[in-house]
């Protein structure tokens, strides 16, 4: 192939999706996957990090012919269809399993002594990393693939309301805003995820499988934004184990991407914690002619663990690439609601300039470069004139969602101010994180205070390893700031900037 996808380098395999869409939030997504499951003739794959049999697959309270609850549906689907399998693989963390939900309990059973539905916990891994893929194939004639795993937690619509009634999880608890992103495909895109899934399915100790060949009628997906018929490239990461070699497509294709923007970055990514990804980043902000760069990023982590190892690897990038980007063509930024509430990002979607998509599972962290299973699908529009438009149209889509305000005038501030960094600071209502306005917006990062052991957690990238091998690594060979990423003068120490970007 020519152009940016390469197979064996940046891309696993590349081939023709009949159709292609990508999928904006989880009641699209649970939506289009119930439908997905509901026309399933002989296999239903569910590959996941994640997984909570008694949440509503579809929108929560909506009536539905069969069982509302994912757990029940599928045993439902299989009852319903007897030749039907049905192979769910999910990660196996050990003592963290997902099994050990009391929601899911009551599921364990039924489906271990279902012969026709299969579950594989898998942990065939390094110690540390995790399965992290979300992908869902069916009949090996439609795939969807992204950031968006049947879980707890993560259904929203694109409103992202305050205190919406419907976010609850199944015990009740009510959660907050969540911004998700998927993708779907139809045709020999479907198959080669189908394969990767069989692959995953045969390292984690189940059988050979065979493809199954059963071709669909591409469904019409509520809300999902089309590009119809594309090259679709498969990329992964696939951690050095045992006699498994390592894989770091993702880690390329990202680098490939930003080398070859023109004159715009657009990225939603739940972390900002990857030294390569900075790297590459500081290397284009440092040209006079470099591209803008917008990254959306949720507030902060959702858990400990992110809060200590990810949010101050990206205050301490962040304040690295301030001494990289003379021009002050880099910013972050958070969603917030009308009321102020902090909107969840855990989409990871790449756009650049009006040439390239990738949406998937990895994160702009170290893990998902090299030690955690990922997998992400690209195209490039090329000199299709139409793909480029309809890029474009995404991305401001995407901005206006973000920003409360309708697509078209995302599209026109753009085009008066020759610029996505104006054009927002334009748009967005000026305000902090928990004070109300009138209407969704984007609010820039602040860099917070950090303490010595969060510092020097992040620095030597503790809990984001760069690979399995970086796990043993001695202290000294490892670091954020490797190569020619430098930190900004000690005459400005980061523990205390408050300034936003």
């Amino acid at each position: 192939m020519s152009g940016l996808l390469q197979p064996s380098s940046n891309i696993w395999r590349a081939e023709r999706a009949d159709e292609f869409a990508i999928i904006i939030d989880a009641d699209d997504y649970f939506s289009a996957a119930r439908a997905a499951m509901r026309s399933a003739r002989k296999s239903i794959f569910l590959v996941g990090w994640d997984f909570d049999a008694s949440i509503t697959l579809g929108r929560p309270g909506e009536q539905y012919e069969e069982p509302s609850r994912v757990g029940d549906y599928l045993l439902w689907l299989a009852e319903e269809n007897p030749n039907l399998e049905i192979r769910l693989l999910l990660w196996n963390p050990g003592f963290l399993s997902s099994w050990t939900k009391l929601s899911n309990l009551p599921y364990l059973l039924r489906w271990k002594l279902h012969p026709r539905i299969t579950v594989l916990l898998d942990g065939n891994h390094p110690v540390g990393s995790s399965h992290h893929q979300k992908i869902l194939v069916i009949d090996d004639a439609i795939a969807f693939c992204g950031g968006i795993d049947v879980t707890a937690g993560r259904w929203d619509t694109r409103k992202h309301l305050d205190n919406d009634p419907l976010r609850r999880r199944p015990n009740g608890a009510l959660y907050g805003p969540w911004h998700d992103a998927s993708s779907f495909c139809a045709g020999p895109a479907a198959k080669a995820l189908g394969d990767l899934c069989r692959s995953r399915w045969k390292s984690a100790g189940g059988e050979q499988l065979a493809p199954t060949d059963f071709p669909h009628v591409s469904p019409s997906i509520k809300g999902a934004i089309s590009f119809g018929r594309v090259t679709l490239g498969i990329s992964r990461t696939v951690p050095l184990y045992a006699n498994q070699a390592g894989v770091a497509e993702i880690e390329r294709l990202y680098v490939d991407m930003i080398m070859s923007a023109k004159r715009v970055i657009y990225a939603e990514s739940q972390y900002f914690a990857s030294r390569i990804i900075a790297q590459a980043l500081a290397r284009r902000l440092s040209e006079i002619d470099g591209p803008e760069v917008i990254l959306i990023n949720p507030v902060k982590a959702d858990n400990w663990l992110g809060e200590i190892a990810m949010d101050t690897a990206r205050a301490r990038l962040r304040e690295a690439l301030r001494s990289h980007d003379p021009h002050g063509r880099f910013r972050m930024y958070h969603p917030v609601t009308a009321g102020g509430v902090p909107i969840y990002v855990h989409s990871k979607l790449m756009i650049v300039d009006d040439k390239a998509i990738r949406v998937g599972s990895s994160n702009f962290n170290n893990r998902s470069m090299r030690f955690d299973n990922e997998c992400d699908v690209v195209f490039e529009a090329g000199r299709d004139d139409q793909l480029s438009r309809k890029l474009v149209q995404l991305r401001d889509n995407l901005l206006a969602e973000h920003l409360g305000v309708d697509t078209d005038k995302v599209t026109r501030t753009i085009g008066r101010t020759k610029s996505i960094i104006a054009a927002i600071e334009e748009l967005r209502e000026k305000r902090t994180v928990d004070q109300p306005g009138n209407r969704p917006t984007l609010i820039p990062y602040q860099t917070p205070a950090i303490s010595g052991l969060e510092q020097w957690l992040a620095d030597n990238e503790i809990l984001d390893p760069e690979g399995p091998e970086a796990v043993m690594e001695p202290i000294e060979r490892r670091g954020l700031f490797r190569g020619h990423l430098k930190l900004p003068s000690k005459k400005k120490p980061r523990s205390a900037i408050r300034g936003p970007n």
